[in-house]
């Protein structure tokens, strides 16, 4: 008799190799499709009027959108307050800004922690300061640039800047108004702070010069005297001029 066998199915995988995967299923999603830039077709005369036909709370935003229209828009910019004095001695204000006519170089010129929590004001100027800001109730001769370091950037100022028409400045020497005097024909206001009567001589140059506002003194930042001196000095210069406003200038007697 035979005996047969039945053997089970073998549950060993078979040895067929794999199947190759799908490359189908590893593609990426197709990419949207990029418009170009149309503006790219508008000259840089076209783009500036229509940026100057917008408000100006939108030039900021405007000014993020690539680098091109960050420099257009910084051409737009006529006035402008320096923070950083960096920002003026590296020369990266005359590039950014290249059209201005009124400077404001007053709160660059203090040399305070930006940190710190206590800001002090009187009247339109405003310092942070720390704890120890003070001497015999003034700032120290510390919390301020370099008289050379002031003259120097006037200097640039005056070379970048010819039609400038506006100018706020503090602790400046003769030497620098000298060259704004002899660069910026164009200056009618000068609003001068911290300074003393070698200064006046030297805006007494600026023959076009109508409005001067000279302020000496302002209570726990500073203190300089200006004496009839310098304003003689300054009357017999700036023919034009029409309005001085003093503002602490405690020097001063009968002219």
């Amino acid at each position: 008799m035979q005996q047969q066998f039945n053997h089970p199915l073998s549950r060993t995988p078979s040895a067929s190799p794999p199947s190759e995967p799908d490359s189908t299923a590893f593609q990426s999603p197709p990419l949207d499709h990029i418009e170009p830039d149309r503006t790219f077709l508008l000259s840089d005369v076209l783009l500036l009027k229509i940026f100057s036909k917008l408000p100006i709370s939108q030039h900021v935003s405007n000014s993020l959108v690539c680098k091109r229209w960050l420099y257009l828009n910084g051409r737009l910019v006529q006035s402008l307050k320096v923070m950083d004095w960096s920002f003026v001695s590296s020369g990266r204000i005359f590039n950014r800004f290249p059209n201005i006519t009124g400077l404001d170089l007053v709160r660059s010129y203090f040399r305070m922690p930006r940190n710190s929590g206590i800001l002090v004001t009187c009247e339109r100027t405003s310092v942070h300061v720390d704890t120890n800001y003070t001497v015999d109730g003034f700032l120290g001769e510390t919390s301020f640039l370099p008289s050379n370091e002031v003259d120097k950037g006037l200097t640039l100022v005056a070379e970048k800047y010819p039609n400038l028409q506006r100018l706020v400045a503090i602790g400046a020497d003769e030497e620098g108004l000298i060259r704004i005097a002899a660069e910026c024909g164009t200056l009618q206001e000068l609003e001068l702070h911290f300074c003393d009567d070698l200064a006046l001589k030297g805006i007494s140059g600026i023959k076009n010069l109508q409005v001067v506002k000279l302020i000496g003194f302002i209570d726990g930042f500073y203190n300089s005297v200006i004496s009839d001196i310098g304003l003689t000095l300054l009357a017999q210069g700036c023919k034009r001029l029409v309005k001085l406003e003093l503002c602490g200038c405690e020097g001063i007697g009968q002219c």
